[in-house]
């Protein structure tokens, strides 16, 4: 296991050894008052489990498996909720955007810009985010390596910006399922730079209902243990107080009241993992 960079966020202090840290929220923003109920409850866990916690939500889903599908308020009115929440409850905010277009007017509320897995080799986008002076975290995209991604690092590197962090997903494993290679793990922290695991889009089942993706939060559990096993910085997961009745990504969510064990096993686990570390 390699000790990765530290990226300072306000008072957080991500990678470099640091505690594991929690980027969670719902797949996408379906209203204000909904998006606020989980960013204040799962502040409140994360806080009450001692973790660093980072707020997500999408005010857009571009990729979604069907036209008819719910993809969020759009643009201006989800940055004026993802807006409300940081400075109302004064939340780190990380969302994803999709055109290089859009990176500086998210810029101006989030914190950590995201590039979506699909679009992570798109160097226009990729330039674009880091050339805000924002956090830039790149998921891995579901048909990449894990030493590709040292390509879409140069790029953002290349623009000035070294606040990176590197994401694991899964990777396409035949039609409408993904698997997660623990190996991608070490590969990735070999980089430097501060490496999460997405541990609900990993038991994705993409377009696995038709017209939508479905998936298997069983291995929710196992998998995020793993991951933290390897020594991750991070950890990605979307939750929801009622999954089955989500707009978006609801069959792979993690249901919110599972969150408070989940977050106390990985915590212990990554306690000793880096324990190991400096032993």
């Amino acid at each position: 296991m390699t000790n990765t960079r530290e990226i300072t966020l306000g008072s957080l202090r991500l990678g470099g050894g640091n505690p594991l840290f929690l980027i969670a929220g719902p797949c996408v923003i379906e209203s204000e008052t909904h998006a606020r109920m989980l960013a204040e409850r799962v502040a409140k866990i994360a806080a009450d489990g001692g973790i660093p916690y980072i707020f997500k939500a999408s005010y857009d889903k571009a990729n979604r498996s069907s036209g008819k599908s719910f993809r969020g308020p759009g643009l201006a009115e989800g940055l004026r909720v993802l807006g409300k929440i940081k400075a109302d409850l004064k939340l780190p905010i990380l969302t994803d955007i999709h055109e290089a277009s859009q990176a500086a007017a998210a810029a101006e509320v989030a914190d950590i810009l995201q590039i979506p897995a699909f679009l992570s080799r798109q160097t226009d986008l990729l330039l674009a985010a880091a050339k805000t002076g924002r956090i830039v975290n790149v998921k891995k995209a579901q048909f990449l390596s894990p030493w590709d991604m040292g390509n879409v690092a140069e790029k953002i590197a290349a623009a000035g910006n070294s606040k990176i962090i590197l994401t694991e997903r899964g990777a396409s494993f035949g039609y409408n399922n993904l698997v997660v290679d623990m190996r991608a793990f070490p590969v990735l922290q070999k980089f430097g730079y501060p490496v999460v695991y997405d541990v609900t889009h990993s038991v994705q089942l993409p377009g696995g209902q038709a017209d939508a993706s479905g998936g298997q939060p069983e291995f929710i559990e196992p998998l995020a243990r793993a991951g933290v096993a390897t020594g991750v910085d991070g950890i990605f997961l979307e939750t929801h107080d009622n999954p089955s009745a989500a707009l978006s990504d609801g069959a792979n969510a993690l249901p919110l009241a599972e969150l408070p064990q989940l977050l106390a096993r990985l915590k212990e686990l990554s306690n000793l993992v880096r324990r190991w570390r400096t032993a």
